[in-house]
């Protein structure tokens, strides 16, 4: 965070995983492009397991039909997103609340996976910043995943 604590999506440091309304997509999108990031939105909504969620990313990222659609392959992916434009990568994930209601363990797979490419991402000064739509109530992150 810049030293005001607002987010500054250019700041590689301030890259991360980040829970917000859907009314604050376009101004994360706005923002993200005057910074010159790569905007990636993905809808989730009746989004209900992991096939599902594979699906809807490889589609909102581009990838080739080759996407190995497993946590493994969307790890590896989310570290190198070199054929997308951009200094950085900022993922609009909505409706994300569909999926933690109906496959709790892949919902927290997922947001290890971010953590993980966040950091990732950090370690090699480029923004990626993950933002998920949730109704309020805040929760706690999970912890990095292990393999």
């Amino acid at each position: 965070m810049s030293a005001e604590g607002a987010l500054d999506l250019t700041h590689a440091n301030d890259g991360g995983v980040y829970f917000v309304d859907a009314a604050d997509f376009d101004a994360l999108a706005a923002a993200a492009e005057e910074g010159h990031l790569y905007v990636c939105r993905a809808d989730l909504a009746e989004c209900h397991d992991k096939v599902e969620l594979l699906r809807r990313l490889a589609t909102a990222l581009k990838l080739p039909a080759g996407f190995g659609q497993n946590w493994d392959a969307l790890v590896d992916t989310l570290r190198d997103l070199g054929w997308l434009q951009g200094t950085g990568h900022v993922l609009l994930l909505d409706h994300a609340n569909d999926l933690r209601q109906a496959a709790a363990k892949d919902f927290d797979t997922l947001l290890g996976i971010l953590h993980e490419s966040a950091n990732f991402a950090i370690g090699e000064n480029r923004p990626f910043f993950a933002f998920l739509s949730l109704p309020k109530h805040p929760m706690a992150m999970p912890s990095p995943r292990h393999s």
